[in-house]
């Protein structure tokens, strides 16, 4: 059997839809299983197990018909027995009719729902990774939703290990910040970080706290450290070792983000921040996945006595 999987989104969007991949490969072991995602979300396969190819689409972009020709004839040339669509366009749906593919499984609502062979209940007020797990009902599966979990390289354990080693954190273990993705409503400000860091380093001496530097963190890091100099900054490459970095962490204090659902995926106790977004739709409720909401919409209002707080309860 082959599978497609359309799966438009962040990288929080493609782990969020690991447990149906998983699923799927579970039930049908000999299943090849292969994606269409945007170019950005690429790399979150990585840590999958269970996919064997990825195609890089731009589902965002306004596309012209050679674009869609293009993936039309890529999916067409591939003989897919099953496609899965978590897109609601018309257009995705009418992409999928063209192809032939026999069954073809989306949610029941938008205009691409009239192409679909197997429809399936749109059911918005509960955990993505549920909702999105609901699809396999198209295949008249069943089973309850998986956890969501990623399968970490052995190299990349390696390299965080040795960074951990590097930095003199590795017998300790440490405190993990993530301080928000370059959007306004992901952004928790520097100064409140140093309250949090502060407050840590001081009734925890011999815990290491360390933040994560992304490609785009440059300005943020500079000003942490110039107000918190004894931070260590650790840089994963990809998402594999950013995956093994946050294994290794006691704690992992973070904003709404891909990051977050990484700590989901390897159990790491997290505690994270949300603005407008609704949390019970974004972490599992398993006892170790901590959200603090905004009052106001707004992370950078939530007070750092809140997030103290959370922390030395847990």
């Amino acid at each position: 059997m082959r599978i497609l999987a359309l799966v438009p989104g962040g990288i929080g969007d493609q782990i969020l839809f690991f447990p149906t991949i998983d699923n799927l490969k579970g039930r049908y072991p000999d299943a090849e299983i292969d994606v269409v995602v945007e170019p950005r979300s690429t790399t979150a396969y990585r840590v999958s197990k269970s996919v064997h190819k990825v195609i890089p689409f731009d589902f965002k972009d306004v596309n012209g018909p050679a674009d869609w020709g293009n993936l039309l004839g890529i999916i067409r040339d591939s003989e897919y027995d099953v496609a899965m669509s978590l897109g609601r366009r018309f257009g995705v749906g009418l992409l999928l009719w063209l192809t032939g593919i026999p069954v073809r499984i989306g949610f029941d609502v938008g205009a691409s729902k009239l192409f679909l062979s197997n429809p399936v209940t749109l059911n918005l007020n509960q955990y993505a990774a549920q909702m999105f797990h609901d699809l396999v009902g198209g295949l008249g599966i069943t089973d309850p939703c998986p956890a969501v979990s990623i399968n970490v390289p052995k190299s990349d354990l390696d390299w965080a290990e040795a960074a951990q080693d590097r930095l003199g954190i590795k017998d300790s273990g440490y405190v993990l910040i993530h301080g928000g993705e370059n959007k306004p409503d992901r952004i928790y400000p520097v100064k409140q970080w140093q309250q949090i860091v502060k407050d840590l380093q001081t009734r925890q001496p011999n815990i290491p706290v360390a933040v994560i530097k992304g490609p785009d963190d440059g300005e943020f890091i500079e000003a942490l450290l110039t107000l918190c100099p004894a931070l260590k900054v650790i840089s994963p490459p990809d998402i594999g070792k950013l995956a093994a970095t946050i294994a290794g962490a006691n704690l992992m204090l973070c904003t709404n983000s891909g990051p977050m659902h990484l700590a989901v995926a390897v159990g790491t106790y997290t505690i994270a921040l949300f603005g407008p977004s609704d949390p019970a739709k974004l972490l599992p409720n398993n006892g170790r996945s901590i959200a603090i909401k905004s009052r106001s919409g707004k992370i950078a209002d939530i007070p750092p006595s809140d997030i103290l707080e959370k922390i030395w309860k847990g």
